[in-house]
């Protein structure tokens, strides 16, 4: 019996198929929370997909509108839950550009001193949870564990581990102690080492690269137009920072470079954090040389500094300041501003109107991750959808900012 010849198109083998939808999140850790895609696949491949941010509504805004000045340092650490100090200095800042006031010197360095901190913290957080998703949970122990020793010099000089609400219009709420310049020294070597350690572990691994490589490509050119800034930004090859751009404090007078990647894709993101952790600990060690170990760390201003508990328990000029500034609030000029810095994820600006009474007429936040969360669509679409994870981790989203 002759053998029959199957002669069948290959069109015909395929069976056919509709796209199929998907909801991705809201949950946590991979969607950090609140945030869902609406995704529409062909097999594993994203063909079209609608990035949602979600219903956070914690009415940040508004209830900055509600207090006095001072009162708003409370809702800025809970913008960026992982940098908290670095809003706490930019708000600040803000308020000061709008009352035309300058801190001394030694309150400069002591912000930037806690202020890269916070960016440190932020970058383990943002790298360690990478590496965690992508299965490598010995990286993030490691990354963790730094983080906590960076936590430990944040809760001795502000008392808190995580939100500090330690910012004040003109100055800090106290001076920097004693250990603080000693801790940094011991601290830093050993948190770059588990930085060096966790580092050697995932670049050395195939699977890791190959997750992240030539992954969640943006060009320089698309991610200015998406309004990217920070370390999402650097990846592209753009050596845009707020502290050399526009410096403030006293950046200008430290010794540091910016990092910058060439692809643009998640691995270049990842290296970055890697990289500007590294610069962070240059600043804080240059800051701790340069900051004196005594003098003022609050401007000489009584419209809005608060006098010495001595001074409210023993004097009427004290008792009543004291009184002012609390129940009415500093009173800032007539006006508005915008003031911005380098937060942990990219340019933070605050956006300002005073109507000369001791409460803001209007806060307005121009947050990093709102604008870089608008382009994770385009970065996804046409990858497979187990690149979601790793795509979204690399840009890291920070909830509380995204809140509008």
């Amino acid at each position: 019996m002759e053998p029959i010849d199957f002669d069948i198109d290959e069109n015909e083998i395929e069976l056919p198929a509709e796209p199929m939808h998907l909801n991705l999140g809201p949950s946590h850790p991979a969607m950090h929370g609140t945030v869902r895609i609406v995704l529409e696949l062909s097999g594993e491949t994203i063909v079209k997909s609608d990035v949602q941010i979600g219903y956070l509504h914690r009415g940040f805004e508004k209830m900055c509108e509600r207090g006095t000045w001072a009162q708003v340092f409370p809702y800025v650490d809970r913008l960026n839950y992982v940098s908290p100090m670095l809003n706490n200095v930019g708000y600040a800042l803000a308020v000061e550009k709008m009352c035309e006031i300058q801190v001394p010197d030694r309150c400069q360095y002591y912000r930037m001193i806690l202020g890269e901190l916070a960016r440190i913290s932020d970058h383990l957080t943002c790298t360690g949870a990478m590496a965690m998703e992508l299965g490598a949970f010995t990286p993030f122990l490691w990354f963790i564990k730094a983080r906590e020793m960076v936590w430990d010099i944040l809760e001795e000089e502000t008392g808190a581990r995580l939100t500090h609400s330690f910012g004040r219009i003109g100055g800090m709420a106290q001076p920097p102690t004693p250990a603080l310049k000693e801790m940094c020294r011991v601290a830093l070597p050993a948190i770059l080492k588990l930085v060096e350690d966790g580092e050697g572990m995932l670049l050395r691994n195939r699977i890791f690269i190959d997750r992240l490589e030539n992954i969640g490509v943006i060009s320089g050119a698309d991610a200015i137009a998406l309004s990217w800034t920070g370390p999402c930004l650097r990846a592209t090859g753009v050596a845009y920072d707020v502290r050399k751009a526009h410096p403030y404090l006293k950046y200008d007078e430290i010794d540091w470079d910016v990092p910058v990647g060439k692809n643009g894709d998640s691995l270049d993101r990842f290296l970055v954090r890697l990289a500007e952790m590294r610069q962070s600990a240059r600043i804080i060690l240059q800051s701790c040389d340069l900051m004196a170990d005594d003098g003022p760390v609050n401007a000489n201003d009584p419209r809005i500094i608060l006098p010495p508990k001595s001074d409210v328990y023993t004097t009427i000029e004290g008792t009543i300041q004291h009184f002012k500034l609390v129940m009415e609030g500093a009173k800032v000029p007539k006006g508005e501003c915008y003031s911005y810095t380098e937060g942990g994820n990219g340019e933070l600006g605050f956006y300002l109107v005073s109507d000369g009474s001791g409460t803001p007429h209007r806060v307005r936040v121009r947050p990093p991750c709102f604008a870089i969360t608008g382009g994770l669509s385009r970065l996804i679409n046409g990858a497979m959808l187990s690149d979601i994870v790793p795509i979204f981790g690399s840009l890291n989203m920070i909830g509380g900012e995204c809140d509008h």
